[in-house]
């Protein structure tokens, strides 16, 4: 009978967090990750087994990496559900995060109608170590050829962001620097302008994405948001098709990228509480402490790598995650059909 060690459950949950957020599909890496060692992980975590704790343990993971995607944008969300709320209850939508709020509802009702109609037999149909190496190399190409080939409204997008955060900069400086020392203790001094602390820039940030994302309108909200749909095949990252979903819909990369996490944050965490009943039926039996370890481990990659991506793809590409997606996916081909 297939168990779930706790070695596996560290090392998938640490990379199921990680891959879930990179442009990388963690599906992908989920299949491919056993097939290529072999043996009893092999057998263990075979994620089109109908009948194995693997499916289980993949449940737990999502809810920890969507808990990670809420803790980081915990005040993007607290602003984008009271504008929902607020919409419902004034019947009208006319605030940026009003505004936002119904595009995330409405770009995440495609991905939800499909995902439930069609998971488990995509699973099944391509959920195979060989398919998914192929499209793992699939998402490379579209990686690639999402930055070789942006529209110039999306290259424009990006200018006007980096000259407004430049000009920002400037502005601080120059009122920092105007600024006459203060006497007194430093525990007592007034907090400099240009030392406002990352918190509070990064606060400003998303503020500003916010805005600059509720004037796109609902149809290419939705559209970006169908793109998510291709997930479904093992090898195809969520966030990856959807960033680059974004970049051809004219959005900058920045704001591609944050809506993306945005939207992808409540699929995540509803296909985790949809099967949440299979960590206590069956399939959970004797692996709890594994699905522990695992959904810690995964939390902690996917708030690493959240913090990381949102940074990073600021001010660059995606073309070593497509690189890196295409040289694993071609090579696990060779290697799985040719070599093993």
């Amino acid at each position: 009978m297939s168990h779930l060690t706790y070695l596996e459950a560290a090392v998938v949950g640490l990379v199921q967090g990680v891959s879930e957020l990179f442009p990388v599909s963690s599906l992908g890496h989920n299949v491919l990750i056993p097939a290529l060692i072999g043996g009893s992980w092999e057998a263990d975590l075979n994620v089109s087994k109908a009948e194995s704790p693997y499916l289980a343990f993949i449940v737990g993971l999502h809810v920890a990496t969507a808990l990670a995607l809420l803790v980081y944008f915990r005040r993007d969300w607290v602003r984008i559900i009271g504008g929902f709320l607020s919409s419902i209850r004034e019947r009208r939508v006319e605030t940026a995060d009003q505004r936002l709020a119904w595009m995330i509802v409405l770009a995440t009702i495609p991905v939800g109608l499909v995902g439930l109609i069609a998971e488990h037999p995509f699973r099944v149909l391509f959920g195979k170590p060989i398919v998914a190496g192929v499209f793992l190399a699939i998402n490379g190409v579209i990686l690639i050829a999402g930055e070789r080939f942006r529209r110039p409204d999306s290259l424009k997008a990006d200018k006007r962001i980096a000259a407004s955060r430049e000009a920002e900069l400037v502005m601080a400086g120059g009122q920092a620097g105007a600024r006459p020392p203060t006497p007194g203790p430093a525990h007592a001094r007034p907090r400099a302008a240009s030392s406002g602390g990352v918190g509070q820039s990064e606060e400003a940030a998303a503020v500003a994405s916010d805005r600059r994302l509720s004037t796109m309108g609902y149809g290419r909200a939705i559209v970006i948001g169908s793109a998510q749909i291709l997930a479904l095949f093992a090898g195809i990252s969520r966030d990856g098709v959807t960033m680059v979903t974004g970049m051809r819909r004219g959005l900058s990369r920045e704001d591609a990228v944050r809506f993306a996490f945005l939207l992808s944050t409540p699929v995540i965490f509803a296909a985790g509480v949809l099967k949440i009943p299979d960590l206590f039926g069956p399939l959970g039996q004797g692996i709890g402490g594994p699905i522990l370890l695992g959904s810690i481990l995964s939390f902690i990659g996917a708030y690493a790598a959240i913090r990381f991506l949102v940074r990073y793809l600021r001010t660059n590409t995606l073309y070593p995650f497509g690189i890196y997606c295409l040289v694993a996916g071609l090579a696990c081909v060779v290697y799985l059909g040719f070599v093993k």
